[in-house]
C-alpha cells in the first residue's frame, strides 16, 4: 500500500488547482461577435386575405452580441434593421409597407431588437428574450435559437465564426400596426425566421 503524507497531498492539491485554473472552462470568458451582413437572412411571412402568405425580408441590418461559449451564456446583444430596406419582390407593395399604414419608415427608420435574457434549452439550442422596438413602441419577444456551427471559417476571413438560426411569431397589432385587420385583409400574425453568421472580433482571444 502506498502512503502519501499530508505535505505531499497539500502540494498535489495546489498543483491540481493550478491546472484547473488554466483549463478552458476556467478560462472561459465572454467574446464579442459581430453579425456578418453578407451572410444574414431574415424573412417574414404574413397571410394575405387568407389565400396565401406574403413573404419579405429586410436587406439592411447590423448587429453584435457578447457570448460566453464555454458557459453558454449570452451576455448582451442588439440587432438593428433599416425599415426602408424592406423587400417583398413587388415595388408598389414595398412602397406601401414603408408608409404610415405599416412601418412608417420616414418617422421610424430603425427597428431594433435588444437582448434582455437567455435560457439554454438543449445542447445547441436556447431561448433569447429581447425588447423589439417598432413604431416607437417596445414589447418583449422570445426567439427560439439554434447554434448550428462554431469553428474557424474555412476560407475568406478565416475568423472564428458562429452560425445561428432563430424563429419567432408575433402579432403586429401589439405594436399598433392595425392596417388591414378589419375583414382580415392582412393577417395579424407575423412569422419571423433568421439565419446568420457572426464573426468573433479580432483581439478577443
Amino acid at each position: 500500500m502506498m502512503f502519501i503524507n499530508r505535505k505531499t497531498l497539500s502540494h498535489s492539491a495546489i498543483a491540481l488547482a493550478g491546472v484547473l485554473a488554466l483549463s478552458p472552462v476556467a478560462m472561459a470568458e465572454p467574446k464579442n461577435f459581430v453579425v456578418d451582413d453578407e451572410h444574414f437572412s431574415m424573412f417574414f411571412e404574413i397571410m394575405h386575405i387568407g389565400y396565401a402568405p406574403v413573404m419579405g425580408m429586410f436587406r439592411e441590418v447590423e448587429g453584435e452580441f457578447v457570448y460566453d461559449e464555454e458557459a453558454r451564456e449570452l451576455k448582451s446583444g442588439k440587432l438593428v434593421f433599416q425599415s426602408k430596406s424592406v423587400f417583398t419582390n413587388h415595388k408598389k407593395r414595398d412602397d406601401h409597407v414603408r408608409n404610415k399604414d405599416f412601418l412608417d419608415s420616414k418617422k421610424y427608420p430603425e427597428i431594433t431588437f435588444t437582448v434582455t435574457d437567455f435560457e439554454t434549452t438543449g445542447e445547441n439550442t436556447g431561448r433569447v428574450t429581447g425588447d423589439l422596438e417598432l413604431l416607437g413602441q417596445t414589447r418583449p419577444v422570445v426567439l427560439d435559437v439554434t447554434l448550428n456551427k462554431s469553428d474557424v471559417y474555412p476560407f475568406g476571413h478565416e475568423e472564428y465564426t458562429l452560425g445561428i438560426s432563430a424563429s419567432t411569431t408575433l402579432k403586429r397589432s401589439e405594436w399598433g400596426m392595425t392596417y388591414g385587420l378589419d375583414g382580415e385583409m392582412v393577417g395579424d400574425e407575423v412569422k419571423l425566421h433568421f439565419g446568420f453568421e457572426a464573426i468573433r472580433e479580432s483581439g478577443w482571444l
